[in-house]
């Protein structure tokens, strides 16, 4: 069972999002947050696998959250970034802090199941609406010189999915995806798919 956390200012916002994701088998909500602050404080208690994490909210905003949950680990829980903000520095700040996924509240109920299935799995989300909001000035940020087809594993990566459905949108075979995904790993210094996803948008490499 997936348990995760909510944290959203918004009473009504919570309510639907509960919702959608106790009507799955395999997901259940342990507990909802208003503020920054109070979903620090209910994460350590409750140790979900996964917190959708609102940007704006009283008491402590959700790039602070998402930096003090960090400070704790960087690996667990996962942190869902769920907001309706999509500038590049709302975005970048977000993952930079430590967020292993971005979507916007706009996103289809569908989607957002299968965000937090991918997320508890330990494969990094973002949006197609937010990888476009990136991609423009990414180009002119680059510190590492990722190969234009490692950038492409890395955006299949951050979209979410499996391997072999990453590779078969990029036309190539598994194999091939898994080999350009380790040569970016080596060049990141990173071993993981979240990781790998965090650190390049944090350089501006995505």
């Amino acid at each position: 069972m997936i348990r995760v956390v909510i944290a959203d200012d918004h009473p009504i916002v919570r309510d639907g999002i509960v919702a959608i994701l106790e009507r799955q088998d395999d997901i259940t909500v342990v507990a909802e947050a208003s503020g920054g602050r109070e979903a620090v404080v209910v994460v350590a208690r409750e140790q979900p696998d996964v917190v959708l994490m609102d940007l704006r909210m009283p008491e402590g905003d959700g790039v602070a959250a998402i930096r003090a949950l960090r400070e704790v680990s960087r690996e667990t829980p996962r942190i869902l970034v769920l907001t309706t903000y999509d500038t590049d520095d709302d975005i970048r700040h977000a993952l930079a802090a430590g967020a292993d996924g971005y979507l916007l509240k706009d996103t289809p109920r569908t989607e957002l199941v299968a965000a937090v299935r991918h997320l508890a799995a330990g494969r990094p989300v973002v949006s197609p609406e937010v990888l476009r909001v990136m991609a423009a000035p990414a180009e002119q940020r680059a510190e590492v010189p990722l190969t234009p087809r490692e950038r492409d594993v890395l955006r299949e990566v951050a979209a979410g999915g499996t391997n072999r459905e990453a590779a078969g949108r990029l036309f190539i075979s598994e194999t091939t995806f898994k080999t350009h995904l380790s040569r970016a790993f080596d060049k990141l210094g990173v071993n993981d798919r979240a990781a790998a996803v965090r650190v390049a948008y944090d350089r501006g490499l995505l």
